[in-house]
């Protein structure tokens, strides 16, 4: 889906400036919001990762800016236990107002009706899975991604889209995240690293010896026409 999580290629944010932190997770507060998240997960609140994923990227705009990585955790953690049915958004106010805490920017944006998740029968670890099916592109080969985005979870990044590049690694079959973040099974496809160059993406301008390698599922691909 579209959104403010989406941040890749975009102008104006300038430069990253990398701080190597003295340890892992600086703050206290990081690790009890590491600990709830993976609770969240070996309970059942969150689906799976891609469930997950999906929970950070639709929290508020401004939060996503503004609260750094755990504090985007924090706010998926309230969507998810919301959306769960665990605990409504009016105890959690209450809750905070009772501890002294100021009711400001929610940062947590729960949907209304939340996907309809079906309980797995078998659960196979990791994400890889075998395919029957041959995959439709060879390394090697030229292919186009698609134009648009679409409603819900995707792991197309919108730089990529409508772009023209090179299959250069095939990985075989992995869960499909756009449908697993909703629920609606499994679906595993074939999944390709695909390299663009940097003119393809953001025009004459960028740096001619930059190519940019993106892992890219098979439905998000079309061949080049010749």
């Amino acid at each position: 889906m579209d959104g403010i999580h989406d941040l890749g290629g975009k102008h104006g944010f300038g430069a990253i400036n990398r701080i190597e932190p003295k340890q892992s997770l600086p703050e206290r507060w990081h690790a009890v919001v590491f600990t709830i998240i993976n609770t969240l997960m070996r309970k059942g609140v969150a689906k799976n990762i891609d469930h997950f994923r999906h929970s950070v990227e639709r929290i508020d705009p401004i939060s996503y800016l503004t609260d750094g990585y755990y504090g985007r955790w924090l706010g998926a953690a309230e969507t998810l236990l919301v959306e769960a049915g665990e605990i409504s958004q009016q105890e959690i106010n209450l809750r905070v107002e009772a501890l002294g805490g100021q009711l400001g920017r929610i940062a947590a944006r729960p949907m209304s009706e939340p996907d309809t998740f079906t309980a797995s029968t078998k659960r196979i670890p990791g994400a890889r899975r075998d395919l029957q099916n041959q995959p439709n592109f060879k390394v090697g080969e030229l292919v186009v991604t698609n134009k648009t985005g679409v409603a819900g979870h995707t792991r197309l990044p919108a730089y990529a889209r409508n772009a023209t590049g090179k299959v250069v690694t095939h990985h075989g079959g992995w869960i499909f995240p756009d449908s697993h973040a909703h629920g609606r099974g499994t679906a595993a496809q074939h999944l390709y690293t695909v390299a663009f160059s940097a003119h393809t993406m953001w025009g004459d301008e960028a740096d001619s010896e930059v190519e940019i390698c993106v892992d890219l599922f098979e439905s998000y691909l079309r061949a080049v026409d010749v």
